[in-house]
């Protein structure tokens, strides 16, 4: 077991102490690979890391027991095709959770069928997800994830203006999004995700790339994301084809001040609600809260989703290594969009931005 898994499980028995947690199980996904550093390919069989207070294993179909053992030293309750999984299942319990005390906590995106499996092997055991176990330290960033995550947000970088230096008038959305995705294989990389939304397509957030042909006077959505080293990256930018669009001007200042102002309210100790919030009232104040459409952001981290939501309903409040975006925008239907996403780290003064890139639009000179 590496230092890192090791000092993962120990964070998080420490949190199913504080919790009243007896059994911690998750699923083939991302829980178990930021905990166990790996998991196995996912299908029906059922598989499950199993974490009690002083033991720990894997629930594991023996078609993938041995390739499990070169990436984890824990026990292997290994189950075959001709016998199903429940006996195996009965013993890893009664080996790693003999008292059958405490709270059950499921992997909230494991399969149904694997949840449904574990809760008929232990009836009447009190139930919750992951947010107060799992998720919530997953949320808190440690050293080498900030270090991957930074990487990814300076390879995205170098996407994007890889991308604006071929730009120009008579490519199609698609042939811009071609520019990104070059960028990261050429560099390690991989593109996760590239919505390129030309002026009217830039109305909607998310704009399926597609044959749409820049024009001049068009202004361009561009959010994208890329993966290396295991972790993702998101960005949005703006590029003008010439020049821009009548109100360009004045709708992108008005989201560059939204995003400031959710910076300003981003602090240790405060609630998501309270950075949405912060965006949201510039927007609002200028009389486009009916064109911003969706929560200021979102975390990041394995997943290119995740916890903590900067939504206005949220009561998660924010703690120092949390990673999240923020990303406000103004979408005017038929016209264009306008878009600008740094993701952060939380640092005890205030958000740092992951990105080095300004969020002035790029202007592709005709």
């Amino acid at each position: 077991m590496s230092d890192i898994v090791a000092q993962r499980f120990t964070r998080l028995r420490a949190e199913m102490e504080k919790t009243g947690t007896g059994l911690v199980a998750l699923g083939p996904g991302s829980h178990m690979e930021w905990l166990a550093g790996f998991h196995p390919h996912p299908d029906e069989r059922p598989c499950l890391l199993l974490v009690a207070s002083e033991k720990a294993g894997f629930l594991m179909p023996a078609l993938n027991a041995e390739a499990a053992r070169l990436s984890s030293d824990l026990p292997m309750f290994e189950w075959a095709d001709a016998d199903g999984p429940n006996a195996a299942l009965q013993a890893a319990l009664a080996d790693l959770f003999p008292a059958r005390a405490g709270r059950l906590v499921l992997d909230e995106t494991m399969r149904a069928d694997f949840a449904l499996l574990l809760i008929d092997a232990l009836p009447g055991i009190e139930r919750a997800f992951t947010d107060d176990t799992v998720g919530r330290l997953r949320a808190m960033k440690d050293d080498s994830e900030y270090r991957r995550l930074k990487a990814s947000a300076l390879l995205n970088d170098e996407a994007m203006k890889a991308a604006w230096a071929q730009m120009k008038p008579g490519m199609t959305e698609t042939e811009v999004a071609d520019l990104v995705d070059e960028h990261f294989a050429a560099h390690g990389g991989r593109v996760q995700f590239s919505i390129i939304g030309a002026s009217e397509n830039g109305a909607h957030p998310h704009h399926s790339t597609g044959a749409r042909v820049l024009r001049e006077g068009d202004a361009v959505v561009m959010d994208i994301g890329g993966r290396i080293g295991g972790y993702p990256s998101d960005m949005t930018r703006m590029a003008i084809i010439g020049e821009a669009p009548e109100g360009y001007g004045q709708i992108h200042s008005i989201v560059e001040k939204a995003v400031q102002a959710a910076l300003a309210a981003a602090r240790p100790g405060v609630p998501a609600s309270t950075v949405d919030r912060a965006a949201r009232q510039v927007i609002e104040d200028a009389g486009y809260g009916e064109y911003f459409v969706h929560r200021t952001g979102h975390g990041l981290g394995i997943d290119i989703h995740e916890p903590p939501y900067i939504t206005a309903s949220s009561d998660t409040v924010l703690e120092e290594g949390m990673v999240f975006s923020i990303e406000p925008g103004i979408y005017l239907p038929g016209r264009f969009g306008i878009r600008l996403e740094d993701i952060v780290i939380l640092r005890a003064d205030g958000p740092e931005i992951l990105s080095a890139l300004p969020r002035d639009a790029f202007v592709v000179r005709i």
